[in-house]
């Protein structure tokens, strides 16, 4: 079969279609013929080195999947040749590739409705937003959210899943998104390029934060008393003392890493949450998708088709 593979770190060149053995359905695996493979920015962290959590390459990337099941592994009973899914890959044998292994923990099926493009960009950014604002925060009505990059992968499904559980959704974005979030549902909208959101956002409840670095301490003072900063950055700068200074104002500081979960899957999109898809590429042009995810400018996800 065709992937998309790295024999060594770096940029986007180093991603390249090679021909590799199809792999096959161990036990508890499903087989799954891929018809689209989201992008996230962790993927491009794992390229670069940045992250090295898979290993040394050669690997294949890609952690979000959604295809058709081609054939499944002993004791798997919930999936069958056929049905239509999306979740999570396992690299080194990741997503960008005709065909993936998945345990059947980390695969939902895909609702009526879903296409398979849009349900390939959402397992990763989904439940990075679903998990913390529900599972760790119980995000309710009548509570304030704060989204920041309101408009990127994450931020713009953690707009859709507060409001949808009745909150005041203030995002940080630049002003071109403006318009874009208000579309989602987004009741405030700061432009961090001109405002200080800092100096003006407060009482908030619960802070969703993927940039990290001076957004933890600034985001500290938006919050009302024993309110919660969840950091979703993953790996990034030391978080020592935005923690030393949550304690101090006696409010709660979280760094949250999502799990992948095909159950939290299906009940994160059970409530109608889509993916924006600002790309559309052809598995071929990987470092492409790679380069323009690195840029930061993406609003919602880009998805490489096989």
């Amino acid at each position: 079969m065709r992937a998309v593979r790295q024999w060594t770190w770096g940029g986007p060149d180093v991603l390249e279609v090679a021909e590799v053995p199809r792999p096959e359905a161990g036990p508890g695996e499903v087989l799954v013929r891929v018809a689209a493979a989201g992008v996230n920015p962790a993927d491009w962290k794992i390229r670069s080195g940045a992250v090295r959590r898979f290993g040394e390459p050669p690997f294949t990337l890609g952690l979000d999947v959604a295809g058709v099941v081609e054939a499944v592994g002993g004791g798997v009973a919930a999936f069958r040749p056929g049905d239509a899914v999306f979740g999570n890959a396992v690299p080194p044998n990741g997503a960008y590739a005709e065909f993936v292994a998945v345990p059947q923990e980390r695969l939902a099926h895909v609702p009526d409705g879903l296409d398979l493009v849009h349900a390939a960009a959402l397992p990763t950014a989904v439940l990075t937003a679903w998990q913390p604002l529900v599972r760790v925060a119980g995000v309710g009505a009548g509570q304030r959210v704060l989204v920041h990059a309101a408009a990127g992968g994450v931020g713009h499904l953690a707009v859709q899943i507060a409001k949808a559980r009745g909150a005041h959704v203030t995002g940080t974005a630049r002003a071109a998104k403006h318009a874009f979030l208000r579309g989602l549902g987004a009741d405030e909208l700061v432009d961090y390029t001109a405002d200080d959101f800092a100096a003006t956002v407060r009482d908030v409840d619960v802070v969703l934060d993927p940039i990290a670095g001076d957004y933890g301490p600034r985001s500290l003072r938006t919050l009302k008393p024993r309110g919660l900063l969840v950091d979703v950055r993953g790996t990034g700068p030391d978080r020592t003392e935005v923690r030393r200074l949550a304690d101090e104002r006696g409010l709660r500081f979280v760094e949250f890493g999502f799990t992948p979960s095909g159950a939290d899957l299906a009940d994160a999109v059970r409530g109608g949450v889509r993916a924006v898809v600002d790309e559309v590429l052809p598995l071929d042009e990987a470092a492409k998708a790679h380069g323009l995810s690195e840029t930061g400018r993406v609003a919602g996800k880009i998805v490489l088709v096989v």
